[in-house]
C-alpha cells in the first residue's frame, strides 16, 4: 500500500469519522423523501456536521495549519506553509436524493504545492489516496489510468451546469462535438469520485467548468500519482483560479482538450 505518512493517517481518521456520520444520516434520507419539504436542510445539517468533525480532527491533529473549506470558507492557520483543503460532501444533490455517490475530499497543500490527496465514499468504503511520488492507492490496490488510447474506445465522465448555473451553451456544443467520437459520456454528479475513477481507470477522462479547489484538490494528486495528466482547459495549470479541470490519460488528454477548445 506505500508507505503512509503520518499526515495521510491523520486525513485518513479524519474522512472514517466523519464518513461514520454521513452514513447515518444517509440513512434517514429515505424516510425524508416522502415530505413535501424534502430532505435540504437535513442533508445541509449533515454536511456542516461532517465538516465540524473533520475541522476538529485535523486542527487537533495538526493545530497550527490553515483550512479551506466548503462552508467555513478560510482559515488562517500559524503555520503558513501548510493548508488543508476539505469538502465534506461532495455530492450534496446525490446524498439528498439517496444516490449513494457522494464523497468526503481531503488534501493537503505545502508551500502551496498540493502533497496528498483522500476522497471516501462511506458508503461504498471506497477510499482513494495519495501522496506526491508515492503512488495513488484503493485500499491496498495500485491505482493506474486506463489504457485506451482512441477516442472512440473511450467513456468520459464530465460536469453539467445545471440550475442557474453558467456555461450551458459551451457544455451543449461540447457534447455535440464529442458525442459521435466517443463510446460514452458520464454524469455522476461529485467531481472528486470523477477524478478518482480517471484515476483507478474506470473512466478514460473527465472535465468540468465552474468548480471550487476543494471539489478538485484531492483528485489531482490521486490522479496525477495514478499516471494521469491533469490541466485547466488551456493546458495550464490554472485549475484553482479558472476552475475548470481537464483529467485523462497521456493518450487522450491532448484530444480530449482538442475537443473541447
Amino acid at each position: 500500500m506505500g508507505i503512509q505518512s503520518a499526515s495521510l493517517n491523520v486525513m485518513r481518521a479524519a474522512a472514517e469519522k466523519a464518513g461514520r456520520a454521513l452514513r447515518r444520516d444517509f440513512g434517514e434520507i429515505e424516510k425524508l423523501q416522502v415530505s413535501q419539504k424534502g430532505p435540504g436542510d437535513f442533508v445541509t445539517n449533515a454536511d456542516l456536521k461532517a465538516e465540524s468533525i473533520i475541522r476538529e480532527e485535523l486542527q487537533t491533529a495538526r493545530p497550527g495549519y490553515g483550512l479551506l473549506m466548503e462552508e467555513s470558507g478560510e482559515i488562517e492557520g500559524s503555520d503558513k506553509t501548510h493548508r488543508w483543503i476539505v469538502d465534506p460532501l461532495d455530492g450534496t444533490t446525490n446524498f439528498m436524493h439517496g444516490i449513494p455517490h457522494f464523497a468526503i475530499s481531503i488534501a493537503l497543500e505545502r508551500e502551496g504545492r498540493l502533497v496528498a490527496g483522500l476522497i471516501y465514499n462511506p458508503v461504498t468504503d471506497e477510499m482513494f489516496f495519495a501522496e506526491r511520488g508515492q503512488g495513488a492507492f484503493s485500499h491496498n490496490t495500485r491505482l493506474r489510468v486506463g489504457g485506451r488510447n482512441r477516442l472512440s474506445e473511450a467513456v468520459f465522465a464530465c460536469g453539467a451546469p445545471h440550475g442557474e448555473r453558467a456555461g450551458r451553451a459551451e457544455f451543449i456544443t461540447e457534447m455535440e462535438t464529442l458525442l459521435p467520437k466517443v463510446a460514452g459520456i458520464r454524469r455522476f454528479g461529485a467531481a472528486a469520485l470523477d477524478l478518482a475513477f480517471v484515476a483507478a481507470g474506470r473512466v478514460d477522462g473527465f472535465w468540468e467548468r465552474g468548480l471550487a479547489p476543494w471539489d478538485v484538490a484531492a483528485g489531482i494528486v490521486i490522479c496525477r500519482e495514478a499516471g494521469g495528466l491533469v490541466s485547466d482547459l488551456k493546458n495550464g495549470s490554472k485549475i484553482f483560479e479558472t476552475g475548470n479541470i481537464v483529467a485523462a490519460n497521456e493518450a487522450l488528454h491532448g484530444d480530449l482538450l482538442k475537443n473541447l477548445a
